[in-house]
This record gives C-alpha cells, structure tokens and sequence, in this order.
C-alpha cells in the first residue's frame, strides 16, 4: 500500500449472523448493547488515529455512527458463515484506501470480548513500539493445563492419555502455558497484508489477565461474561 497517513486504524467486525448465539453483537450486557463495550474501550485508549465498524447489519452500523464513527457495510459475501476475518479486514482496508485513508498500523478489536479495558490497547500498542515486533496478539494463560489433554480413540481407552513424566505431577508444577484470548490483534499493516494474518515470525505476545479474556461464543459464556462483570465491579476494577 505504502503512503501511510494514519498511524493505527482499528476495525470492530460485527455481522448479523450468529448460529450459536443469535443476535450476540447487540445483546444487553449490563445496559449497553455488547458491541458498545469495545468501541468506547477503543475511543478511551486514545491510541487510535480511526475507528471502524464493518457490519452487514443496520442496527450494529447505527452503533458505531452514534458514537460519530467511521462505518462500512460489508457485501453479502463477507457477512456468511464462510467468511474470514481476514478476508472482512483486506476489504476494509481497501474501502479506506478509496477514502485516502492508508493506516500504518491495522488492529482488530473483536466485538465479542468486552471486558477488554483501554489501557489493555494502551499497552498493546505500546508493547508494539517498546519491541519494534511485526504484529501483537493478546494471549492470557490457560486455565488448565494443556498437557492433561488428549484425544480419545473410539473405544475411550485412557491407557496412554497422559504421557509418564506427566502423571502424578501437580498443576503447580507443570510449564505455564498460554492461549489466544481473541481481544486484541496489531499488525504493520504491510506484514499483514503479506502475511494475510496477524502471526508472523516477529510477532509478539500481550499477555491479558483471565478474567478480562472471555471470549463470547454461546450463551454460556454470555453469562459468565455477566459474571466476571459483576465481580470485577464489586472488587473496585472500573469498566
């Protein structure tokens, strides 16, 4: 693209469609629709030069031009089950670029993780800037040890679940492993186009507590979002 002209575009993609949880991007949490939640996250953070909703849907675009942000409604082809991220961020980059807007830097904020703070972009981005990385992706760690994992064969034989040096042990005692979080991705916009994602082989690690990485998904975890709201209030964090 080159000619940049702004430093870091953010885009919030949110469609209509939702199979586990219908609906999922304008559900009442807490008396604000859930999408509300990352954009007034994203405008607090203050390190953002252009905010972005891409959306096939009225209600949700009208979320974002009360808040006096850009909007993008996104064809038919990018708002179906098949369609990737990816895929929704190249054409938002592409709409901008019609406009003359060129973003050095391209951040994908996930509607779907609403407990994510300001000051967790804050310091994504300044992660970004202290490390000279390619791209960060936020990552919190596991809340169970992947090591206690495995696949099971038809007959749900546990013969050789765990492997011999891992049996016995106790969690406290196993390597910390982390997981995608979902809430925060930052990449040189170059690299992302030319890697087409957001991993890459400088890619950086922004490690988010668990408690601010639910990641909604079905109504389950809709409710424990409710939840770990709740108890975050009451233990005196601010949203």
């Amino acid at each position: 693209m080159g000619n940049y002209n702004v430093d870091i575009v953010a885009v919030v993609p949110a469609r209509a469609g939702s199979k586990r949880l219908p609906g999922k991007n304008l559900l009442d949490l807490h008396g604000k629709p859930l999408i509300r939640w990352t954009l007034e996250a994203a405008l607090e953070s203050q390190v953002i030069d252009q905010l972005v909703v891409s959306s096939d849907d009225d209600a949700i675009l009208a979320e974002g031009k009360r808040l006096g942000l850009h909007t993008i409604r996104r064809p038919v082809y990018l708002a179906s089950d098949t369609a990737t991220t990816v895929d929704v961020l190249i054409h938002t980059l592409e709409s901008l670029a019609k406009e003359e807007i060129r973003p050095a830097r391209l951040m994908l904020l996930q509607p779907t993780s609403p407990l994510r703070k300001a000051e967790d972009i804050r310091q994504a981005a300044r992660r970004m800037d202290n490390t000279k990385a390619e791209s960060i992706i936020s990552v919190c760690q596991c809340e169970h040890s992947p090591l206690w994992s495995n696949t099971l064969g038809t007959d749900g034989s546990m013969g050789n679940f765990l492997r011999p040096e891992i049996l016995n042990q106790r969690s406290q005692d196993l390597p910390v492993y982390y997981r995608l979080n979902g809430a925060i991705y930052l990449a040189k916009t170059e690299s992302f186009l030319s890697e087409r994602g957001f991993f890459m082989n400088d890619s950086q690690a922004f490690i988010m507590p668990a408690e601010r990485s639910i990641d909604i998904d079905t109504y389950l975890d809709f409710k424990m979002c409710e939840y770990f709201y709740e108890a975050l209030e009451n233990d005196g964090s601010s949203f």
